[in-house]
């Protein structure tokens, strides 16, 4: 795999600071941060409730960052217009959770957002083999979702290396994003392996400063063996 390729960081807010959002995003701005993670939850898909479309409209107005919003919500279609117009960037939404997936990703399209697909640790590559050339994005669940500090699911490797195979066969630039577990120790891995966009909660929140904290990913990930 081309290590030397852009490897982007995602910080989840599901970690930061619920109190200052709006100064822990421009703090990640002057790191030099350029993506932000959502974690939109509705304690039916998952077991956790966090935060809704109007604190992403506030905080948008406070932040430049490209938002990627990961909707883990059951019947995700009735929300789409609403975290759209809030200000994501990307909306991302659980292959298990849509009814019709296509029509849900080409709703986001058409809204304006860039669409993507998340899937769960023991869900398929399969099941999205059909919608790939319309996605920006592929999520890859390396931690069953609802928590963060998980402890990252050894499969998961594999799985993103099928699915990078499967893109490059395809001559696909969709990206690879990976949420769960995710830290400077398994980086390089991670992106030897096809990842591009890495997720990352407490590993990167809870070490401080968050400039120092994001160069120690990003030259992890960079790393020769």
């Amino acid at each position: 795999m081309d290590v030397n390729r852009e490897v982007i960081l995602a910080p989840s807010l599901l970690s930061a600071d619920f109190s200052r959002l709006a100064l822990e995003l421009e703090a990640l701005e002057r790191a030099g941060v350029p993506w932000v993670h959502w974690d939109v939850m509705d304690g039916s898909f998952v077991p956790n409730i966090t935060f809704g479309a109007p604190v992403i409209a506030r905080c948008r107005k406070e932040s430049a960052l490209f938002f990627d919003v990961h909707l883990m919500i059951d019947d995700p279609d009735r929300y789409l217009e609403d975290f759209v117009q809030a200000g994501a960037d990307l909306v991302c939404v659980h292959a298990e959770a849509c009814r019709h997936l296509e029509r849900t990703l080409s709703e986001i399209a058409a809204m304006g957002a860039k669409p993507a697909v998340a899937l769960n640790p023991h869900t398929p590559l399969e099941m999205i083999d059909y919608i790939l050339p319309q996605v920006h994005m592929v999520l890859i669940m390396s931690v069953n979702p609802g928590f963060g500090g998980q402890k990252f699911i050894p499969f998961s490797l594999d799985k993103i290396r099928r699915l990078k195979t499967l893109l490059a066969s395809r001559r696909l630039k969709t990206l690879i994003q990976v949420d769960g577990g995710v830290s400077p120790e398994n980086a390089f891995e991670l992106v030897q392996c096809g990842a591009d966009v890495l997720v990352s909660g407490s590993a990167f929140f809870n070490h401080p400063p968050y400039a120092q904290r994001h160069e120690t990913f990003m030259r992890s990930a960079r790393r020769k063996k």
